[in-house]
């Protein structure tokens, strides 16, 4: 079931101690596609509640298979005040071209026409290949409210086309897959979404500070040590049960069991994980 009592404390913990101000609701990691569209609507308003004068941006992912409730979820995301709303390619019965996908993606987006609507391109999880280089081209006609892309994919030459060809645009490009960020970074995506930065967002903020400088060794440092850690929980066998484990170890908030067919991490795991993450010496000293 889920918990609403432990947003507030959640919010206040990534304010404070990860410095990270904008939170992306009902995604892969909250489990968002195993939800009813109530339980949806029901975390999507205690976000938006508690992360009011605290968080920049409450982005709302509202995708489903089904378009009627994904365009509910949209509707009602705008009703509560998101500051934007996302959404995944449907992934049971696929479109198969740009046109089909961009004919989807319309229909919700009309539905919020306020609000600034995200793609959020994961093509690993939903099957769906569609190039984002080719998604983008005119994509502003169809849908006027479009703002960005979500890219959870490590085709970097795909992101790097989108981003070379969109110069003009002020889109948004957050890159979803952590171990690669600095990489995306390099080519000019503009922002992340992922998980890691539940209980890492303190350290991938000290890497942007360390690029922006620039300072590439240090910047290179705190991503590398990221990725020591991710090789080696991916290698026990690492996903969503495994990162709401490893986040209630760390900010020791509850964050509960997932819901089948995600069964809960093995204890095993989460002392080998908890260890591997304390044993890490950061750039910072800590």
């Amino acid at each position: 079931q889920i918990n609403l009592s432990v947003i507030r404390q959640y919010v206040d913990y990534l304010v404070s101690e990860q410095n990270v101000k904008n939170v992306f609701v009902n995604g892969t990691t909250g489990e968002g596609l195993s939800l009813s569209t109530q339980e949806r609507k029901q975390l999507a308003e205690e976000w938006v509640c508690q992360g009011k004068d605290k968080l920049d941006h409450v982005i709302i992912h509202v995708g489903a298979l089904s378009l009627p409730e994904s365009q509910e979820l949209a509707r009602h995301a705008a009703a509560i005040g998101a500051s934007g709303i996302a959404v995944i390619a449907p992934f049971f019965f696929k479109p198969t071209n740009k046109g089909e996908l961009i004919a989807f993606l319309q229909k919700i987006a009309s539905e919020a026409p306020a609000v600034p609507f995200y793609y959020y391109h994961i093509p690993p999880l939903t099957g769906v290949k569609i190039r984002v280089e080719e998604l983008l081209d005119g994509i502003k006609e169809w849908i006027p409210t479009f703002q960005g892309v979500k890219f959870s994919d490590t085709d970097l030459l795909d992101l790097a086309q989108c981003i070379n060809k969109n110069e003009g645009e002020q889109f948004a490009f957050l890159y979803g897959v952590d171990e690669q960020l600095l990489s995306a970074l390099a080519i000019g995506a503009n922002g992340a979404v992922g998980s890691t930065y539940n209980y890492l967002g303190r350290k991938t903020n000290l890497m942007l500070q360390a690029l922006a400088k620039p300072d590439l060794a240090l910047a290179r440092k705190y991503q590398f040590l990221t990725g020591e850690f991710l090789n080696f929980v991916i290698k026990l066998g690492f996903g969503v049960a495994q990162t709401k484990a490893v986040m209630t170890s760390v900010s020791g908030i509850p964050m509960g069991p997932p819901r089948l067919p995600l069964v809960d991490a093995s204890e095993e795991f989460i002392v080998k994980a908890k260890a591997k993450l304390d044993s890490i010496v950061w750039p910072d000293g800590d």
